[in-house]
């Protein structure tokens, strides 16, 4: 599966993405508001790829490796995933989430990675409602999920802190 946007390539993840998912998984700014220490070994990022891999067989669906057109490097990840262990009360239901290299913040891409996602799950998987979360401190999540059109239905305490949940109708899809 390849989504495509002005900018991007969204497609799934490859063994050979490990580097660059490494990059992105052992950097103390990108796993700020996860819940997760950084990691400190590639294999950890082998582990995770393999994971998302196998997302895609059982649940026809996982996060995807998001490509810059212009450099050829994957820059971060975006996409659907279907929740099967219960976050705040729901499992079975599809979350929408991102993470991209500091380098490429604020340039739009995980707003223009999203939109490209949420056109997937609402027109090709016919979904009703997507869901998604995000840190309460972690504004820029908030702002590209309230710019998509989410709206925070509630809030659920995590180790690290409040997140917000939110959820996006079908109908209410700019």
């Amino acid at each position: 599966m390849h989504l495509k946007t002005n900018r991007l390539i969204l497609r799934k993840f490859e063994e050979t993405d490990d580097e660059r998912m490494f990059l992105l998984d052992s950097n103390p700014e990108v796993m700020k508001y996860i819940g997760m220490p950084p990691v400190s070994d590639i294999n950890e990022s082998k582990k995770i790829i393999e994971m998302i891999r196998q997302q895609y067989i059982d649940n026809g669906v996982g996060r995807l490796a998001v490509v810059e057109k212009d450099s050829g490097l994957l820059i971060g990840w975006s996409g659907l995933k279907l929740l099967t262990q219960e976050i705040n009360g729901y499992k079975n239901v599809y979350d929408l989430g991102y993470r991209f290299l500091p380098e490429f913040w604020g340039k739009g891409y995980a707003l223009e990675a999203a939109k490209a996602s949420l056109d997937f799950g609402f027109n090709d998987l016919n979904i009703d409602t997507i869901y998604a979360h995000a840190h309460s401190e972690n504004e820029g999540s908030n702002h590209i999920l309230r710019k998509l059109g989410f709206e925070q239905t509630g809030e659920f305490t995590e180790p690290d802190g409040i997140c917000f949940w939110y959820e996006l109708k079908r109908d209410k899809f700019l």
